[in-house]
């Protein structure tokens, strides 16, 4: 992958109650796009408070002390933004991309939303949609795989805990509950403001210094017990599953282990979509509706998946076709054809993530959320380009798939 200079400017602060500001200046973008990065998950949960950060992210847009949800939504509108939010395990996310006369409005907006109202009216309201949410995604198989499964591997790890919660915990959280997480977790010292695209910097950090000098400041640590994932096999019958469903787990490597595009290029081998050596083994011969395999590289810690669909009737053979594709590699590593092909998808991939500002935020703010620096798209380019054969299989030595862990998800009655 070839890659040319260009006018990105990187800039970092760090404001005097704590809040981390960056930006990757592009004078030649069409548009701009920010959103804070709150290092907070269902993973820094307890039992109890189990899918609070998921329910909070809703809070947010229901409004602050100066706006309802109403007027969030007008205000949203008004800049034609393109805005969203995700939790999940470790992170909150909040974002939007505008055209670049409405960055100071978004940012306005943005930081006035990190303190919401939490108005009791809307804490309860809210709460009913959140449990309708868990129940839609109990009606979907191939959901339940991916909440229930990574439980399983990490044993008791807090990584293991479910983004959604449990219908129980979620009926019983109190609003009060939900404003003492709020005010540990979103202190401004665990955040991160990211911008990209065409910008003012300098008017930026003004801006967000003056919008957020007045948050209180607290502690928000994170917890991180050893990880030892599991190894075995656990069926679980699922009356709503037609099709039997599969998820593998085995030990990866984190998101501040430098070997991170090493584990991206060896999960491509396995089961990229189209061409890969499970496609082949499975999709191929038509066993599987769908598998497909992956690298998770998380705070502390790094999980290989491998997630297949099928008939039921498919299943043991699907299985030992699995089981016998990822001892092929631990045994016999990859090759320099394989190794090149995923190079390439790896390449194209990170060229689609940086063509936009709001596409380029994410690796901006999630990468400096993990790693605590600014990593050009040029360096990424570098990294991927450099990897050899030899280098993934070295991977390989720890036989990693040996110990991994199956869980299936099928047809019945517990």
């Amino acid at each position: 992958m070839k890659t040319t200079a260009s006018a990105l400017e990187f800039k970092q602060a760090r404001l005097e109650n704590g809040l981390t500001v960056i930006a990757e200046v592009n004078p030649e973008a069409k548009s701009a796009a920010l959103g804070y990065f709150v290092k907070t998950g269902s993973r820094d949960e307890t039992a109890e408070l189990a899918g609070v950060s998921h329910f909070l992210e809703h809070m947010v847009f229901k409004g602050t002390e100066q706006r309802d949800a109403l007027e969030v939504n007008l205000e949203f509108d008004r800049m034609g933004a393109s805005y969203n939010a995700f939790t999940g395990e470790e992170n909150t996310v909040y974002y939007g991309a505008v055209l670049p006369e409405f960055v100071p409005r978004l940012l306005e907006l943005w930081s006035d939303l990190m303190r919401p109202a939490l108005r009791p009216s809307d804490f309860e309201m809210e709460k009913n949609v959140i449990l309708q949410e868990i129940a839609l995604y109990q009606d979907r198989p191939q959901d339940m795989l991916m909440d229930w499964g990574p439980s399983f591997i990490v044993g008791g790890h807090p990584f293991g805990m479910s983004p959604l919660g449990t219908t129980a915990s979620i009926t019983a959280l109190g609003q009060q509950q939900m404003a003492s997480y709020h005010a540990r977790r979103y202190s401004p010292s665990n955040l991160v403001l990211a911008l990209a695209g065409k910008l003012d910097w300098d008017r930026a950090l003004d801006q967000a210094r003056e919008l957020t000098q007045h948050w209180p400041k607290s502690e928000a640590e994170r917890s991180y017990p050893s990880f030892s994932p599991r190894s075995g096999e656990v069926v679980k019958p699922y009356e709503k599953a037609t099709q039997s469903y599969l998820s593998f787990f085995a030990r990866g490597v984190s998101a501040q282990d430098e070997r991170r595009y090493l584990a991206s290029a060896l999960a491509h081998v396995l089961g990229s979509d189209g061409n890969s050596r499970l496609h082949w083994a499975l999709v191929d011969k038509g066993l599987v509706e769908s598998v497909g395999a992956d690298h998770l590289g998380a705070d502390g810690l790094g999980l290989f998946m491998v997630s297949a669909q099928m008939d039921p009737g498919n299943e043991e053979e699907v299985i030992e076709i699995l089981r016998r594709e990822m001892d092929r590699l631990e045994a016999g590593g990859v090759t320099a054809g394989e190794i090149e092909r995923a190079k390439n998808k790896l390449a194209t991939s990170i060229v689609f993530g940086g063509e936009t500002p709001m596409s380029r935020l994410f690796n901006l703010g999630l990468g400096y959320q993990y790693t605590g620096r600014y990593q050009p798209l040029s360096e990424i380019a570098q990294r991927v380009n450099a990897i050899t054969p030899s280098q993934v299989n070295a991977l390989l030595e720890a036989k990693p798939f040996s110990q991994g862990f199956l869980f299936r998800l099928v047809p019945g009655k517990p």
